[in-house]
């Protein structure tokens, strides 16, 4: 959730440092901080907001330094302070952790017994002044960062820099992702690659358990047995465009506009002219009886409507299943069981943990976007979304380029078990083909979606409304307008708002009606029709033929193109990302980074 950068380079260190945290800001923070060591001497600076405040805090207050550390702080233990803002500093040792340290209570309390007091309301505090307890007793500072990091329970990524040691940072990772960067006399430490892409893209990925000694000389890993271990050095290229707004005010705006074209590389890889084209190693539907899909969040909500499709198109019982609860109810997982596993950065504490309870159990699929992702390098087979980099917390691409892949991946079972015909494939393929097209089409609406948020964005509770596959994308339309505007919104199935929603209904409160003109399009109108007798504001998504039959008394229609009922849940994912986004600009959110919410959830 946080983000770490580490450097020992050839220039000074906190410009760099502060242009690579600024590269993390996607991520999620309430604080930052940087350290580093000036002739031997260690210093640190830390704000409390965004990092605009830090850089004016260093334009008064520099700091030299070839060699340092910085830290992007999503708060857990503790309020958004400076005091509790990393990194965090015990004499001669800083800092920077992402993660929690679940024993930490008890190490502060030995640390206490033993004169070390604590100053913050921090886990992260606790691995300083053990560190520097070890350093005190004499130990060298690479065997005390040693010592600290063996005493550690919990989920952690850790970069420690020392007082006196210009040439050396050690870092450790467990549970949280960790990359070391290689340049030319100079190494790099970050969160992810992105954070180190203007200095290198030559990156080593630490893996479970590792610890790193990095010099500028280069990188010594050694395993979680403590031996020395070989981790190669892998290119990562990462489009600098990608990471930029593109002339859009917000990065939301500009990643919701790319779709037509990252769907098209997604569809180009997995799906032919003819026919589907997944690896080859993808699983025999055949040899499976039962498939349980865990995610977080959005990706939570492809699953929920990939389950329409696969038990549609393959007759397999899917579970779906919130990453968090999964492992706590101890699900049975048979020998034919196949486990799916979505999520966008590959590294969501929850989806690993609940992957490694089962990874023993049943084979192992993941739908990642990051190739190179613990959960990617952690499954039988990884199937890339291809979305590319999503700076923007709330999640759109790489939504419809999860919901893109399962949907072939259920087209997939369905031909393995004989219950789709090869016609019926071929048609579902040229429909594919057209996808891109009408997400065009789509985002065509998007300044009659901006006048209708203006109206929204002066409600306190809007309600969405689908039935059958579009009851998922309701969830995700109320998800994402809460998410980034702040406004209560719920999704219901619409069958069932006359079974206690409907309570809610009254004028003060729109509801966003989510219905194709498909087979359950009668059913969902007469549920919508009831809101509009107790009178509700019903702002209608449809397309031409559901607006004519049904649009008369509706606040509002936004109109979408005509699209095979298979494909309509890609689609329709488009206006309720639209609907949020300039709702939450309407009301003067901060859109890509709204409070308390990070990108990349490392926290369990």
């Amino acid at each position: 959730m946080c983000g770490i950068v580490g450097i020992l380079g050839n220039h000074e260190a906190a410009p760099t440092l502060v242009e690579a945290l600024k590269r993390l800001e996607y991520r999620g923070y309430d604080s930052a901080g940087i350290a580093t060591v000036d002739s031997g001497k260690l210093e640190r600076r830390r704000a409390v907001g965004k990092l605009v405040n830090l850089s004016d805090l260093l334009v008064h207050n520099p700091l030299a330094g070839k060699s340092g550390i910085g830290h992007t702080r999503w708060a857990t233990h503790g309020a958004p302070t400076v005091t509790n803002a990393h990194p965090h500093q015990s004499g001669p040792v800083a800092v920077v952790h992402n993660g929690i340290i679940e024993n930490f209570k008890q190490l502060r309390t030995d640390l206490a017994d033993k004169g070390y007091t604590a100053q913050s309301e921090t886990d992260t505090e606790t691995i300083s002044l053990l560190a520097q307890s070890y350093l005190d007793q004499g130990l060298a500072p690479r065997d005390a960062a040693e010592q600290t990091i063996a005493r550690l329970e919990g989920a952690f990524a850790l970069a420690f820099l020392f007082d006196g040691e210009d040439d050396l940072i050690v870092a450790a990772r467990k549970g949280s992702p960790l990359a070391v960067g290689h340049g030319d006399g100079e190494m790099f430490l970050g969160s992810d690659a992105i954070a180190l892409a203007p200095m290198t893209d030559r990156i080593t990925y630490l893996e479970e358990g590792d610890r790193a000694e990095i010099t500028r000389a280069g990188v010594t890993i050694f395993d979680a047995k403590g031996q020395r271990a070989n981790r190669d050095i892998r290119r990562v290229l990462i489009d600098a465009s990608q990471i930029e707004k593109g002339g859009h005010k917000h990065f939301m705006a500009k990643e919701i506009a790319e779709q037509p074209t990252v769907l098209a590389d997604t569809i180009k890889h997995y799906i032919t002219e003819n026919g589907l084209n997944l690896p080859d190693n993808t699983p025999d539907f055949t040899q499976i009886d039962r498939i349980v899909m865990v995610a977080c969040g959005t990706a939570y909500l492809a699953c929920a409507t990939a389950k329409y499709w696969i038990e549609r198109f393959a007759q397999i019982p899917v579970e779906v299943d919130i990453a968090s609860e999964f492992r706590y109810r101890s699900p049975p997982i048979g020998p034919r069981t196949l486990a799916i596993f979505v999520s966008q950065s590959g590294e969501t504490a929850d989806t690993l943990a609940a992957l490694r309870h089962v990874a023993e159990k049943a084979r192992i699929l993941s739908v990642v976007n990051v190739a190179e992702s613990s959960i990617a390098r952690e499954s039988d087979i990884a199937l890339p979304i291809l979305a590319g980099t999503e700076i923007g917390v709330a999640s759109t691409k790489a939504f419809t380029c999860q919901l893109t892949v399962l949907l072939a991946l259920a087209l997939k079972a369905g031909q393995d078990r004989g219950m789709l015909s090869a016609e019926d494939l071929r048609s579902h393929v040229a429909d594919f083909h057209t996808l891109p097209g009408r997400i065009s089409s789509a985002l065509g609406a998007n300044e009659a979606i901006a006048a209708i948020a203006k109206d929204l964005s002066k409600a306190r509770d809007i309600l969405f409304l689908g039935r059958g596959q579009m009851y998922p994308i309701a969830l995700e339309g109320a998800l994402k307008l809460k998410e980034i505007s702040y406004i209560h919104a719920e999704g219901y199935a619409s069958g069932e708002l006359k079974h206690g929603p409907i309570a809610l209904i009254d004028p003060a409160v729109p509801v966003i009606v989510m219905a194709p003109r498909d087979t359950l399009f009668d059913k969902t109108v007469s549920n919508m029709h009831e809101v509009m007798a107790r009178g509700g504001r019903v702002v209608l998504v449809t397309d031409s033929a559901g607006a004519k039959e049904a649009g008369d008394g509706t606040t509002a229609v936004i109109t979408m193109p005509e699209i095979s009922d298979l494909l309509a849940p890609i689609l329709y994912a488009i206006p309720a990302q639209l609907l949020a986004y300039h709702t939450a600009v309407a009301k003067g959110t901060d859109v890509d980074q709204p409070r308390n919410l990070a990108k990349s959830v490392t926290v369990e």
